[in-house]
């Protein structure tokens, strides 16, 4: 029984086993599976413990033993667009390490419940939290990650930033990587109360133009205080105002302007 399985930001959300905060231009390109979930708002019988434990026994038996899967997490809505909406995030280190998860997953159900009534019966509860359509997408990670050192310990806010990419016929990647850089250098990655940071772009789904920012921080309070912060930084590493808009002049061509944001809170006892 494959999992669906799909992207995000995100994100991103997620790779939290990848190392240090490097801008490295040979940093290791991960994907990343966002899979949008939906609650079945007809399940009268719902319960939000039940719900965890259910989703926690095949977190242990399965996702923590797939050697292929890096990382794994799920993001609840907070503010978004549809409140019944949750995110299965899941790190793969590429396309053939997707295909083998798909794999070793039917290998591990089969061996944690043998007894195919008894995996029927858990497959069929654990079913019945969620509505029959979901949606997929995949990313491919970019250098210039802040990633945390370990799995968080608590719920935290995942506040993603979905951009896109203007293709300008003067611009370069080596521009805009060492742009990106400046900006992660200066701000981001002195901005403590960011606490990890995943920037990813789209490797599969419906729009090709997408470049997804992840910040993860404490609480909703600190997400006002983080933005706050990196503006005051900006503002700090170019106090020149020629100087900034000259900067800001090269980065905004490679984005058409256009933007969504949306804020979920994670679940950190499903996280690998």
């Amino acid at each position: 029984m494959k999992k669906a399985k799909a992207i995000f930001l995100a994100v991103v959300l997620g790779m939290l086993l990848m190392g240090n905060t490097s801008f490295a231009q040979d940093e290791k390109n991960n994907l990343v599976t966002v899979t949008k979930l939906h609650w079945n708002i007809d399940n009268k019988n719902f319960s939000n413990d039940e719900w965890k434990a259910v989703e926690k026994e095949y977190l242990d038996k399965v996702v923590k033993k797939n050697p292929f899967i890096i990382g794994q997490l799920v993001l609840m809505h907070s503010f978004t667009e549809d409140n019944t909406e949750l995110l299965l995030v899941t790190i793969y280190e590429n396309w053939a390490a997707i295909e083998k998860a798909g794999d070793k997953d039917d290998e591990l159900i089969k061996a944690a419940w043998p007894d195919e009534k008894a995996r029927t019966a858990y497959f069929e509860k654990r079913g019945q939290y969620y509505a029959h359509h979901h949606s997929d997408e995949i990313y491919a990670s970019m250098p210039g990650a802040k990633i945390a050192k370990a799995n968080f310990d608590k719920d935290m806010i995942y506040y993603v930033r979905v951009n896109h990419f203007a293709y300008p016929k003067e611009g370069t990647d080596k521009e805009f990587t060492d742009l990106e850089k400046q900006y992660f250098d200066a701000v981001t990655n002195k901005n403590d109360l960011i606490k990890a940071y995943y920037p990813n772009r789209h490797a599969w789904g419906a729009d090709n133009t997408q470049f997804t920012e992840v910040y993860v921080v404490d609480s909703l309070a600190d997400l006002d205080s983080a933005l706050n912060k990196n503006r005051d930084l900006y503002k700090a590493a170019w106090s020149d105002e020629t100087k900034r808009k000259a900067f800001d002049e090269k980065s905004g061509k490679y984005f058409t302007g256009k933007h969504s944001d949306y804020i979920y809170k994670s679940v950190h006892e499903l996280s690998k």
